[in-house]
């Protein structure tokens, strides 16, 4: 084992690979542990589309000593959370307790990861649960939205296709593919364990090697070709009452070292109440009720992207108050007192969202997979006091190029005529 220490962090890797962190917090009573499988939607091909997030259903329906009910029974005997959810770069089972329940917590969460039954009569009953996920999300157009962008955004990409799958390979989907997709992905090569809390890092240390030590290194899933962003402009007829639109611009990799420029930029045009597109859109044009905008980073890529609904016959004037802003942010530096206000927003956020142990832990996984490195709060309140208006000023230049701009339209607007010309920034 090789621990590696820093202030309240700590990291040991053990002989076979798997990495377990952790970050004392000894003021709080909870302590939060979660295993994250560094998989997701974008590995997945052919036959296996949607493989990694109905694994994670069926990981909690029984394991080889609990029946999915005994897991529920145990986790609400200890007054607990038990949490899991797949995206498009990591899978995580998670659970938050007291810290004196933290054995048994640990004893369910591992036995779910590592020994899993994938009962034939649940893996039937589970497919109608999730096609039924399915239909729920074809009625959300905010997300056929969502979906639609990204599949032409980084069409060929595994980036492109939907967490969830697609119908016919969710009812493909059989016992001997989970097997096998399970001892493919599910070892200690592709695992990290991340613990925050009221804890002691030898004492996570021994309970994990306890779980996970006999069990063999695996081989660390390849790393896949960066996408190569497209710039659509894509308008989709369906009979809605909104015109729902995603607009986005090309943006760094997550761990990219203009990152918090990113986050001020995004903060500064969509990122809240105060942000330009609510003002403007919202507040003095009264076009939309949810306008915002978002940064979808990954390991090799990103983008800035747009949501509104409005109605159809405001869609242009939507579209081009967005590209007005756009042309502003690319010829005029942000003024000070507004570049303050997104600093002491984004500060804001960020420290309440750390304040609780789930976040500490999630941000622990999330720097340890993706930085490789953990940076303390103070440096990262640092990072965001060095951005520099010149700094936002230089993105919107390289980003908000109309070649490079994508429009996703979903909506009743094939009578409206529009065309790439909107996009005109």
């Amino acid at each position: 084992m090789n621990p590696l220490s820093d202030r309240d962090i700590q990291s040991t890797t053990l002989a076979n690979g798997l990495k377990v962190v952790t970050e004392r917090m000894p003021h709080v009573r909870s302590v939060s542990i979660g295993a994250w499988i560094a998989s997701g939607s974008r590995l997945e091909r052919g036959a296996e589309r949607g493989i990694a997030h109905f694994l994670e259903h069926m990981l909690f329906k029984g394991t080889e000593a609990r029946s999915a009910e005994d897991i529920a029974r145990a986790v609400d005997s200890i007054g607990g959370n038990l949490d899991a959810f797949t995206s498009k770069e990591l899978v995580s089972y998670n659970t938050k307790v007291l810290d004196e329940h933290l054995p048994i917590a640990w004893d369910i969460l591992s036995d779910l990861v590592l020994h899993p039954t994938f009962d034939p009569e649940e893996l039937e009953k589970e497919k109608g649960v999730i096609l039924e996920e399915l239909k729920m999300e074809a009625d959300n157009p905010e997300y056929l939205v969502h979906e639609l962008f990204v599949k032409n955004l980084w069409r060929g990409h595994g980036l492109a296709q939907p967490i969830i799958g697609v119908k016919p390979t969710i009812q493909g989907f059989t016992r001997e593919m989970l097997v096998a997709y399970h001892e493919r992905i599910y070892s200690p090569a592709n695992i990290t364990i991340t613990a925050a809390g009221n804890l002691e890092h030898p004492r996570i240390v021994d309970m994990v090697a306890a779980s996970f030590a006999s069990r063999p290194t695996g081989r660390p899933i390849p790393a896949q070709g960066a996408p190569d962003l497209q710039a659509p402009f894509v308008l989709k007829q369906k009979r809605t009452q909104q015109a729902h639109l995603y607009l986005g611009s090309p943006a760094r990799p997550i761990a990219d070292d203009t990152r918090f420029s990113w986050y001020i930029l995004n903060t500064i045009l969509g990122g809240g109440m105060s942000s330009r597109l609510f003002q403007n859109i919202r507040e003095r044009q009264g076009l939309a009720y949810a306008v915002m905008s978002d940064l979808m980073t990954y390991r090799d890529t990103g983008c800035l992207a747009i949501y509104a609904g409005t109605s159809p016959e405001t869609l242009s004037r939507v579209i081009g108050s967005i590209m007005q802003e756009f042309r502003d942010l690319k010829a005029n530096p942000v003024p000070a007192e507004e570049l303050r206000r997104a600093k002491e927003h984004l500060k804001g956020s960020l420290m309440l969202s750390l304040e609780s142990t789930n976040s500490r832990m999630t941000n622990l996984a999330r720097q340890s997979i993706f930085f490789g490195r953990f940076f303390s709060l103070e440096e990262m309140l640092q990072s965001i006091e060095g951005v520099t208006a010149e700094n936002v000023l230089e993105l919107a230049r390289e980003s908000f190029l109309a070649d490079r701009l994508a429009l996703t339209v979903l909506g009743n607007v094939q009578h409206l005529g529009l065309d790439r010309s909107l996009l005109d920034c």
